[in-house]
């Protein structure tokens, strides 16, 4: 009895317990990815928490990819004790001699049985290969071991951002994914005794007198089996409904006419759209998907919102970046022909909604990463046209870096409104800006060298002079920790990882032990 056990219901049981982790990861990946686009109310909800509670919710992509990573390694053990567990079937339905195992994988063929297995190769011809692809068990494992590794290998980074219609594409086989997950069960390869059987014959009593089965004059009988009834569709129903509720009231939210206003064409192939729907209300550093059914009527792409709260209007600043973004700004660059028609989901809401919750902010933008801190400067500049005296951030740093000279033009306006602004209402101290230019040459070094000693910067017409170089990022934290020994300063950044690890070190750093000194508390953008 004890072989027996260690040979069959230790890894039935492990099989159990790794297909309830699988379901149960990927239910929790499942709904943290489809509620991230409303995290913004959650947020609201959550408004009265400290910053402690209310940040997890923005690292929901990192946890989605942790859970991720968590399900291949499952889903792996999972495959491998299959594995194991079809050796042990086929070598017990190959012995000549008599033994437990090799009766029991021979139940089919005693007639008193009534038909019931326990082992799913039911001759010694039947290879581990007819019955994988011959049971639904079968089939479902490999369609979905194979959407699931579509699903990961196409979602690497360097796919994301190169091939990102490839990732979108291929992410949505969740659905083949979640139907094989609900299917995996029903044809109830993993089995066990029926409640009459174990009445008439408990393995405690009747294993070891397997030989005595067919003896009428004894107390067990051939046991009988059964298919453990499918319960992969418990897990998954809640969060199908979920899904499907949203994705209905995501299409009938898309159906609402979009008006667009104006259309910038910026340096560096910059597209700015400026829109109009009714209905539309959104909070800054907020994000919205947008589609152009002319280019594609399935493809979804992530914009964060360049305009205020306080505008009339919702703009994005489209760079090219792809096939699709160059299909969009080619179609918008097209003189003679009808405007094309653009469709809106969202907004939804980010990290930079909680920019006003400082006393102190560090705003860092990288190319067009600048766009979340564009909606906020304009909310600021808006806030103090009004004289919105409930403003409780008194202190800005903005960082911008580009490559090109040509990407400062695209809010230099901006960036000019507000220094007028601040000189007139006397708070020159209250934006300090710097804008660094990475991908320079002798003669602009040159030639910004020879007019240096002019009132403003000749590549940007700004007061405040452009940098060569990137900012030294321990310097300026020092700077600020010194200026601000008491505040508590929210580090905001829309750029890439590299630099995101090099301001999370710097927030540690420069966080002070004493939690009634300064505090830095880092924020990355994700989409």
């Amino acid at each position: 009895m004890g072989n027996w056990l260690v040979n069959h219901w230790v890894s039935v049981l492990v099989l159990v317990v790794w297909m309830g982790l699988n379901v149960f990861l990927f239910v929790q990946t499942f709904l943290k990815y489809e509620k991230s686009d409303k995290f913004h109310y959650t947020r609201e909800i959550l408004g009265f928490c400290s910053r402690t509670l209310r940040k997890p919710l923005d690292h929901n992509l990192t946890f989605h990819k942790l859970v991720a990573y968590a399900i291949c390694i499952f889903t792996a053990v999972h495959i491998i004790a299959h594995l194991f567990n079809f050796e042990r079937y086929s070598r017990s339905q190959q012995e000549t001699d008599v033994s437990l195992s090799s009766t029991l994988s021979n139940l089919p063929h005693h007639e008193k049985h009534g038909g019931s297995w326990l082992n799913p190769i039911r001759s010694p011809d039947t290879t581990v290969m007819y019955v994988t692809f011959t049971s639904i068990a079968g089939l479902t494992g490999v369609l979905g071991t194979l959407a699931l590794i579509l699903m990961v290998t196409s979602a690497m980074e360097f796919i994301r951002r190169h091939y990102f219609e490839l990732f979108w594409f291929t992410h949505h086989l969740f659905v083949i994914y979640m139907l094989c997950l609900a299917l995996h069960g029903i044809g109830g390869i993993v089995r066990g005794q029926t409640e009459d059987s174990m009445a008439e014959s408990h393995p405690h009593n009747c294993a070891q007198s397997f030989e005595k089965w067919e003896d009428p004059d004894s107390d067990c009988r051939y046991p009988q089996f059964e298919g453990n009834p499918p319960e992969s569709w418990q897990w998954i129903l809640a969060p199908v409904i979920l899904y499907m509720f949203e994705r209905t009231l995501r299409f009938l939210r898309a159906q609402q006419r979009v008006l667009i206003t104006k259309v910038i064409m910026h340096p560096s192939r910059v597209l700015e759209l400026q829109m109009n729907k009714q209905g539309f209300s959104m909070e800054v550093g907020q994000y919205i998907f947008v589609k152009c059914p002319s280019i594609s009527l399935l493809e979804w792409h992530p914009f964060t919102l360049t305009s205020a709260p306080e505008e009339d209007f919702f703009s994005i600043h489209v760079r090219a970046a792809g096939d699709w973004t160059e299909s969009l700004i080619e179609a918008f660059e097209q003189q003679h022909s009808p405007v094309p028609r653009i469709v809106v989901d969202g907004p939804f809401g980010t990290v930079s909604e909680d920019v006003f919750q400082y006393e102190v902010a560090v705003l860092v933008g990288a190319g067009i990463g600048v766009t979340p801190f564009a909606s906020i400067l304009k909310s600021i500049w808006y806030k103090f046209q009004h004289a919105d005296h409930n403003l409780k951030i008194q202190k800005i740093y903005f960082y911008w870096i580009c490559r090109e000279t040509g990407a400062f033009a695209w809010f230099n306006d901006l960036l000019i409104s507000l220094e007028q602004e601040m000189e007139e209402l006397g708070k020159v101290g209250f934006l300090n800006y710097r804008l660094f230019l990475t991908g320079w040459d002798n003669n602009i070094a040159g030639h910004a060298a020879l007019n240096f000693d002019k009132a403003t910067d000749i590549l940007t017409g700004l007061k405040q002079k452009t940098s060569f170089g990137r900012p030294k990022w321990k310097n300026e934290f020092s700077t600020i920790a010194t200026a601000h020994p008491k505040s508590g300063v929210g580090v905001f950044l829309c750029g890439p990882q590299s630099l995101a690890k090099d301001l999370r070190k710097c927030c540690h750093r420069y966080s002070s032990l004493d939690p009634r000194k300064v505090q830095f508390y880092f924020n990355k953008e994700n989409f």
